[in-house]
């Protein structure tokens, strides 16, 4: 065996036959109380796209880690273009050729794009001098093969979570890399923004890079990937031809069990078995709920930038979900009705009194809870407890001057076990769980609170298929027990699946308003894109 790099990579005789790019055979890894990896194993090959499936806490942020370089395995092999390799450090992968887009963004927002594209390797002149001009050049012939419109000199702190994700994709194309890492790079991405993040990979593709892709959207696996490696509990399950397995089959295997394919709105009729068409209850309860006084009104919101006279109103036992294309408004909507974000004008009624909300508490006290759409930025203290983390919209009945811990540990196990949480302990720091965990953890919270309005903003975005069917059974279930749920998602056959009432919204307005049984991803993207318009309810 010879050195081939002083930051540990080691080379070998390749035995392998030609087109493998990357072996992992064996690998293990455990973390204090947890076997995140039991003798996994992943094969990749030169010019592919092999998906990475598995249910939140299956182990695939945990291999694409040590993959990366940020994790080391305590067992097994890896080889990299028949090499045996051990990557010191993320910088010792990138320098063989291992690029990676993590699911929650690592950008430094005040610098440009250009700047965090090309971060600690700034192009010079012989003086040391950054080349500003060939900085840009090169950003922005990476930003044209994505099929982005961006300005190389824009800084990151004024672009979209959607250009924000663009760009952390440009940053790993930028790194020339050999083998392309892809978490969840289309969770907050339009549909025109995801079509041309696959033109991009079918290019790469050509050039011979081999890309590992994790998805939680079935429709998107299908559609671009070659190959998919299940794995469960940390544990291989197996690798399959695209071809050569079924949608119900991956699942099965991701999850050990059949899934409860019947929600109580009669998910089995959709044909992305996500979420399903509506049945009769559905009618039934919305006409129940459209005669009684709305939970929640806005009339005239405004807020000087985007929002323009926004009306609409949400009642007790009902969702009303908002869809609309990226930049239309709806989180801009949803963080001005709580407090999160100014507004010149408008007024808001919660069971028919106009309430005063200047802060996110005083949406709190005026009973309307909020589910942000960045879970890690804005809706969890990720190096607290989850206990602590159940308690934070609500700590009174925990102690007037001090928390009581064993009241709180003991509405842990409760709320553990009615969401199916896999945290064995509420002083466990939220940090340490999966993220279809983190989102139960949100949901948890208001639970305790049972606010009568809760607003949730994409609340099953980077969450396997298992757990966003509990979501959504979770969101019904606080529907009937009488709670009026604003839901906002930007995957369409969600919105149809979930929602009792659409409402589209384009440029900061409400373009229109559908029912489920006039619905179609057709009608709604025609309201969301076409020139503003109004159109009444049930119209398509």
């Amino acid at each position: 065996m010879t050195d081939r790099d002083s930051k540990g990579v080691r080379a070998r005789e390749d035995t392998r036959p030609p087109g493998v790019l990357l072996e992992a055979r064996g690998i293990s890894k455990s973390f204090p109380g947890v076997r995140a990896l039991n003798g996994v194993q992943l094969e990749v090959r030169a010019g592919e796209v092999h998906a990475l499936l598995g249910e939140n806490g299956a182990g695939k942020s945990t291999l694409m880690h040590i993959l990366a370089g940020v994790y080391r395995p305590d067992a097994g092999t890896l080889r990299f273009h028949g090499e045996e390799v051990r990557f010191a450090d993320a910088r010792a992968a990138q320098k063989a050729g291992v690029a990676m887009v993590f699911q929650e963004r690592s950008l430094a927002t005040p610098l440009s794009v250009a700047e965090n594209v090309f971060f600690g390797r700034q192009p010079s002149r012989r003086c040391g001098v950054i080349d500003r001009r060939e900085m840009h050049r090169q950003t922005r012939r990476i930003l044209e093969d994505l099929g982005v419109d961006l300005e190389p000199t824009v800084l990151v702190e004024h672009l979209a979570p959607a250009e924000q994700q663009m760009v952390e994709i440009a940053k790993a194309l930028s790194l020339d890399a050999r083998l392309l890492v892809l978490d969840e790079p289309t969770s907050a991405l339009t549909e025109t923004e995801t079509a041309a993040l696959f033109r991009a990979m079918e290019r790469l593709k050509q050039r011979g890079v081999g890309m590992v892709y994790i998805s939680h959207r079935m429709a998107e696996v299908f559609q671009i990937c070659d190959r998919i490696t299940v794995l469960r509990d940390g544990e291989y399950q197996g690798t399959f031809p695209r071809a050569g397995i079924t949608e119900d089959e991956l699942i099965r295997r991701m999850v050990g069990r059949e899934l409860e394919t019947r929600s109580s709105r009669g998910a089995e009729a959709h044909s992305n078995a996500e979420c399903g068409m509506r049945n009769a209850e559905s009618s039934s309860s919305l006409r129940t709920s459209a005669a009684t006084a709305p939970t929640l009104e806005v009339r005239g919101l405004h807020d000087g930038v985007l929002l323009q006279d926004v009306s609409f109103a949400a009642r007790a036992g009902e969702i009303t979900a908002f869809a609309g294309l990226a930049g239309s408004g709806r989180t801009e909507l949803a963080m001005s009705i709580f407090g999160a974000r100014s507004r010149t004008a408008g007024e808001v009624r919660v069971a028919g009194r106009p309430v005063a909300i200047r802060c996110p508490l005083d949406a709190i006290r005026a009973g309307i809870g909020y589910l942000p759409e960045d879970r890690k930025e804005a809706g969890l203290f990720l190096e607290m407890s989850v206990a602590a983390n159940f308690a934070a919209a609500r700590l009174d009945p925990f102690g007037c001057w001090w928390l009581d811990d064993r009241a709180m540990e003991r509405q842990v196990a409760v709320m553990a076990a009615r969401l199916r949480l896999t945290a064995n302990t509420g002083g466990r720091r939220v940090q340490e769980l999966s993220g279809g965990n983190q989102q139960k953890v949100m949901l948890a919270r208001w639970l305790l609170v049972h606010p009568p309005v809760l607003i949730v903003d994409e609340p099953t975005r980077g969450i396997d298929i298992g757990a966003k069917r509990e979501v959504h059974q979770l969101l019904r279930e606080l529907a009937r027990e009488g709670t009026a749920v604003v839901f906002i998602s930007s995957e369409l056959p969600e919105v149809l699946g979930v929602a009792d009432r659409i409402l589209v919204m384009r440029e900061g307005r409400i373009a229109g308003e559908l029912l489920p049984t006039a619905a179609t991803e057709e009608a709604i993207l025609r309201l969301a894109a076409l020139p503003h318009q109004r159109a009444g309810m049930g119209e398509a």
